[in-house]
């Protein structure tokens, strides 16, 4: 019986995957934001034209950068279809009306968003490539870009950033009573994440010479980097841009501190829905 009861509700989450990968795709905001990336990527293409000594370096980093904005939208608008949404509209009550736990739901639904935001990276990434290798075609800049391993390596940080703000939008969307609230919180979520490193860094180096200012954020910052993970980690742009990659214990730390995060938000987002009363 334990046997087959695993075998369920293994079953059972992959139903949840499958559903959520079709739902995702079929979408119709995603489908726009999609365009939208689509779009920064030719922007990238011709931001080129403005760096006459660096126009590869140019477009990928501006590249990079659409993406991370695309795909963050793109998981947003998945988790409002798949998750915000059914609890919103009661849905879920039809998934929870069969054998199955609350957090294989859960979980099936955050599997299938992770696999569109895959799907997605991949998508562009390979039309950023083309947009690269097209910028200034007979042009041979001093410092050529890497579009190897260091490439995907930077795609690799951008799915695991996107995979963070994913888990805290899910994992809102298990508590709030406020339709709009996950994605409007997961999208501040992934700017002050990003934003985080930096802003630590001004700070603990003096904030050019501003004590005042020091000893007012310096405390506030120290709390933050408690409950926000720098997201600025994962970001790992150098290796691809002027081939300074990042050693192998930075990219370690920074994925088991996204791992480990993910690990933690979504526990209490499937304790939370386990909790929750649906009327």
């Amino acid at each position: 019986m334990p046997i087959l009861a695993y075998r369920f509700g293994h079953h059972s989450v992959i139903e949840f995957v499958i559903s959520g990968l079709r739902s995702g795709i079929r979408g119709r905001s995603v489908h726009g934001a999609f365009v939208l990336g689509l779009a920064l990527i030719a922007v990238a293409y011709l931001a080129a034209g403005f760096s006459p000594r660096q126009p590869r370096t140019v477009a990928l980093d501006v590249g990079f950068s659409g993406i991370r904005f695309t795909l963050v939208l793109l998981t947003l608008f998945w988790v409002q279809d798949l998750v915000t949404r059914e609890i919103d509209r009661k849905i879920i009550l039809h998934s929870l009306s069969l054998p199955v736990s609350r957090g294989q739901f859960l979980f099936g639904r955050y599997v299938a968003v992770l696999g569109l935001s895959a799907l997605a990276a991949g998508i562009l990434a390979l039309s950023l490539l083309l947009a690269v290798l097209l910028a200034s075609p007979n042009y041979d800049q001093e410092f050529s870009v890497n579009l190897g391993w260091p490439f995907w390596l930077t795609i690799l940080g951008i799915v695991v950033d996107v995979a963070v703000v994913s888990a805290v939008a899910l994992a809102l969307a298990t508590v709030s009573t406020v339709a709009m609230l996950p994605l409007f919180v997961g999208a501040a979520f992934a700017i002050g994440g990003k934003a985080l490193g930096a802003a630590v860094d001004y700070i603990s180096g003096g904030a050019g010479g501003d004590q005042e200012l020091k000893d007012s954020i310096g405390p506030w910052l120290d709390i933050v980097r408690w409950l926000v993970p720098d997201l600025s980690r994962l970001d790992w742009r150098d290796g691809a841009l002027y081939g300074a990659v990042p050693g192998a214990d930075a990219v370690a730390w920074a994925v088991v501190m996204a791992v480990a995060y993910i690990a933690l938000v979504l526990g209490l987002g499937w304790r939370a829905l386990d909790r929750r009363e649906f009327g």
